[in-house]
């Protein structure tokens, strides 16, 4: 089907898989509403591009969210596809228990997702079509160490995503989960610890466009080997899925018992 005369509104556009799949999208025929907090980085990836539109955007202000999608709907038409992919990446412990940190991480990861879903959800229904992708991550999965606000705020909008699915259906309403793995990004930039099957940004980018815009499934998530392995992890009894978490408990440092390991065996 032809994209030429589709809208998407990208969030969390400023960088990473974001501002990735925005071009991507671009190039696919959709005009593009790409938003983030830093207006001036989106005029940076706007520049150039005409089909690639600058919309400055706080997802945690629910009333600042539902205007700034009238002004993209304003300005462009009718918006059919928006990608909700802002995120707050802050390495913490439950050990080291810090409120501020997971009420930052909850408002940016899931309460924002649940106020752009608010916004676009009375155009959507008036017309009875529309597509939410909202970009979780394997992470929200299971309990990892050194995860706990970061994972529990994606494993929030994961059932947040199965439960939107289901209700929004018989509005003509199709939302989407999508979950990465590790891919190689400013947020991963901070990981002080292995990340198997990390992922270059150009090859995410393809995987999730290719999900999206080429498939019709509820979950895009890759790379599929992580995938699966973390799903069949799910699935253990929990005296062995703790024994397997102990072994990536940070220590004291924040760093990975495995990756103190590896760290002694290369001597680095």
């Amino acid at each position: 089907m032809s994209n030429s005369n589709k809208v998407a509104w990208v969030i969390g556009a400023s960088s990473g898989i974001g501002a990735g799949l925005a071009n991507r999208l671009a190039k696919r025929g959709y005009e593009v509403a790409i938003s983030a907090r830093r207006q001036e980085r989106l005029e940076e990836i706007a520049h150039n591009n005409n089909r690639l539109h600058a919309f400055a955007l706080d997802v945690s202000d629910a009333a600042g969210t539902k205007a700034v999608f009238e002004a993209v709907e304003k300005e462009l038409g009718p918006v059919d596809l928006v990608v909700f992919g802002a995120a707050n990446w802050q390495p913490n412990t439950v050990a080291e228990y810090d409120p501020e940190a997971f009420r930052n991480v909850f408002t940016v990861n899931f309460l924002g997702a649940v106020n752009t879903v608010a916004a676009v959800l009375p155009s959507m229904k008036a017309r009875r079509s529309g597509e939410i992708a909202l970009i979780a991550s394997v992470a929200g999965y299971f309990g990892i160490p050194a995860s706990g606000a970061y994972g529990a705020a994606k494993a929030s909008l994961i059932h947040f995503a199965e439960t939107a699915h289901t209700e929004l259906e018989p509005y003509g309403i199709r939302v989407r989960l999508v979950n990465p793995g590790f891919v190689k990004t400013d947020l991963t930039a901070k990981n002080d610890f292995p990340m198997p099957f990390i992922l270059e940004l150009d090859d995410a980018v393809d995987r999730l466009v290719r999900g999206l815009l080429d498939t019709d499934k509820f979950e895009v998530a890759f790379p599929r080997r992580f995938v699966w392995l973390l799903k069949l992890v799910k699935l253990l009894p929990y005296p062995l899925f703790f024994a397997g978490m102990r072994r990536v408990l940070p220590s004291s440092d924040g760093k990975s018992k495995e990756g103190q390991k590896e760290k002694g065996e290369d001597g680095r």
